[in-house]
């Protein structure tokens, strides 16, 4: 089978979700199939084919003011001759697109049922429904987070999106998902219910997994690590991925200006862009007096990357945000750590409260905090609910799995191209 990836992304040091991608097309090679990536990049002069990973990589031009996203994103101009010319050669049985709401535009969809293709879409965000990353269904602090709201309407998006609001999107994205998509998955099954909210159907929830490493660092070279890092001696909270408000840095800071006075030996460790934190968060830290005990060594890759989660105690992920899966929860499981995450979106479904370590509504500071200041006072609980992690994450998260449940995906999806042509499916759409 010949499976061609979509996504507005390509580089692997940039999230965990990018190295998915390359896993799961490094696994489908093992078994014998073909793979390729078509991907949008910003600089001309590299819109050229390569090779990433081992993945044949198509990248396409793409530069516009993502202010006009929500335009754009429907149909990007840019986007239709190079890849119908990419199609036309490389032939796919099978697209899979995952991040297409930026440059490859969900009209790549579209080219690829008329190219012949049997089409998969994965949703991974809440970008087929919501402008930006959903901030609005809980409530916020008036409610505490606990309003469920998933649903999408004017009233809503209007005050959020202003002038950048496009009434006619999310009606447009619906009407090709129906029409250009044979199967539509999930990564979490929460994300499916907000989906489902908004009118769009979802036919499974193939979990996120990850390909755990042959060998992680050794003791020594944890040690090593802390001690570049000044973090000898401490108790260190983590916390990885993007450093945004959205992500829950203000409350995980609060968080840790409580803590603070009662664990002398207690560090926050940013494994996140340095310069994010010192344009943005630095001073909130020196106003809350915890800017000393915050480490921020910037992003990490690779071997340092696996360093960090070995010096780490307890990883946070306190997101304020609908937080679709959560894959640095499965980094910090692979490393035996336990993980105190957010209650919003589908970290539940990975992190078992109580088993592999705690959930918790940020909004709610003196819980969310008193689980991490129950695993930093208690070493055995954060071992055992460690190790449990690591073993959930190695029976349910490996990559293999997610290999074989897209393959079955990807044989629904040709059996569906086979019974129904496009003209019939518009047929469908208009009725």
């Amino acid at each position: 089978m010949r499976v061609l990836f979509l996504s507005d992304l390509s580089d692997p040091s940039i999230g965990s979700s990018v190295r998915q991608t390359y896993q799961l097309a490094e696994e489908l090679r093992r078994l014998g199939h073909e793979t390729a990536l078509v991907t949008a990049v910003q600089d001309p002069a590299l819109a050229t084919p390569t090779e990433i990973l081992g993945l044949q990589t198509f990248r396409l031009h793409s530069d516009y003011n993502v202010r006009f996203r929500a335009w754009v994103a429907l149909d990007n101009p840019r986007m239709r001759e190079p890849l119908r010319a990419v199609l036309a050669a490389w032939k796919p049985d099978v697209v899979h697109a995952h991040l297409v709401h930026t440059h490859l535009s969900y009209a790549s969809l579209g080219a690829a049922r008329r190219a012949g293709a049997a089409v998969v879409f994965t949703a991974h965000d809440v970008m087929t429904f919501c402008q930006q990353k959903l901030t609005c269904f809980h409530g916020g602090a008036e409610r505490q987070g606990e309003l469920r709201d998933y649903r999408a309407y004017w009233q809503k998006c209007l005050p959020c999106q202003r002038l950048r609001y496009n009434p006619w999107r999310n009606r447009a994205i619906r009407r090709v998902l129906a029409r250009d998509v044979d199967r539509l998955t999930v990564v979490s099954d929460e994300l499916g219910r907000a989906l489902a909210a908004n009118g769009i159907r979802v036919d499974r929830t193939v979990h996120n997994a990850i390909r755990p490493h042959a060998a992680l660092p050794a003791p020594e070279e944890v040690l090593d690590f802390k001690r570049r890092q000044g973090l000898e001696g401490a108790q260190v909270v983590t916390l990885a991925g993007r450093l945004h408000e959205q992500k829950g840095v203000a409350q995980l800071f609060a968080m840790l200006a409580r803590l603070a006075p009662e664990l002398p030996r207690l560090r926050l460790l940013l494994l996140g862009r340095r310069e994010v934190y010192e344009q943005e968060f630095a001073a909130l830290a020196r106003e809350l007096g915890i800017e000393g005990r915050i480490v921020a060594p910037g992003w990490l890759d690779g071997d340092e990357l696996a360093q960090a989660w070995g010096a780490t105690d307890v990883l946070v992920t306190p997101s304020i945000c609908f937080d679709t899966f959560g894959l640095v929860n499965l980094e910090a499981m692979e490393h035996a750590k336990p993980v105190v995450a957010t209650s919003f979106g589908g970290s539940p479904e990975v992190v078992e409260h109580g088993v592999t370590g705690f959930v918790a509504n940020p909004f709610d500071l003196e819980a969310f905090s008193g689980r991490i200041r129950a695993l930093l006072d208690r070493p055995d609980l954060a071992l055992r609910l460690g190790q449990a992690g690591y073993l959930r994450m190695r029976q349910h998260f490996r990559i293999e799995r997610l290999a074989a449940e897209l393959l079955e995906e990807y044989a629904a999806a040709l059996v569906s191209r086979r019974r129904g042509s496009l003209p019939e499916r518009e047929a469908v759409i208009r009725a």
